[in-house]
């Protein structure tokens, strides 16, 4: 369990570091398809190192969707999420420190927070973010749920669930910033906080949506893709 932890730690602190980092950037020219491969990529990368350890959920709405599902027991899951909480602080700490002597930039262009209305790049609405959270992260743990559900797929699996996270992210970006993972949204409202980064105080008085929504939509995930291959 204590490998287990550690795993889910590195791997969420990675996954922050890297995908909001080139989200941190975004102003500087990356794009939202280059935010998007971002997130894709390092999922990937982190699927074929730590996957084989605790199974590279690095995300509580995944960890949720194992639970229902019965691949997860419930002190593996309590001890998966506070390793992912964790791992995302300490990774949007390390982009912080890392971005300080780069002419102020992740104090100007934020640090890859998700929000809604001003905290949006479309001005989405509370309730249409909620959904579109919902939905997103459904469709992100569904295929989570089909390609890890049958051995034969192991070898696939990473690529599988990285370009799902990429096909998310380029319809979500515009939206939300595309959450779908809690821990992602936690750790960088945090810091962004706590160091007065652009939109860090509206970011963290959104996140509760952030976590709840997500979470919702993982555990539909998880429900409806046990009712079809039973």
């Amino acid at each position: 369990m204590v490998k287990k932890s550690l795993a889910e730690f590195l791997g969420t602190a990675v996954l922050v570091t890297f995908g909001c980092g080139v989200a941190a950037t975004n102003g500087l020219g990356a794009g939202y398809v280059g935010i998007a491969l971002a997130f894709g990529l390092v999922i990937v990368a982190l699927a074929y190192s730590v996957g084989n350890v605790s199974g590279c959920h690095v995300n509580p709405a995944v960890s949720i969707a194992m639970l229902i599902n019965g691949k997860l027991s419930a002190k593996e899951f309590a001890g998966y999420v506070v390793s992912q909480f964790l791992g995302a602080i300490f990774g949007a700490l390390v982009l912080y420190l890392i971005f300080t002597g780069n002419t102020g930039a992740i104090v100007e262009y934020g640090m890859g927070t998700n929000g809604f209305g001003e905290a949006s790049a479309s001005g989405i609405t509370m309730a249409g973010a909620f959904i579109a959270e919902i939905v997103l992260t459904f469709v992100f743990v569904f295929a989570i749920c089909g390609v890890t559900s049958k051995p034969e797929f192991g070898s696939v699996a990473g690529l599988v669930i990285g370009f799902s996270l990429t096909l998310v992210h380029l319809l979500g970006l515009p939206l939300t910033g595309t959450s779908v993972n809690p821990a992602r949204s936690f750790g960088p409202a945090l810091i962004s906080a706590a160091f007065g980064c652009n939109g860090g105080a509206l970011a963290l008085s959104q996140v509760w949506l952030f976590i709840v929504a997500p979470l919702i939509g993982g555990a539909i995930a998880a429900v409806c893709y046990k009712a079809l291959d039973k």
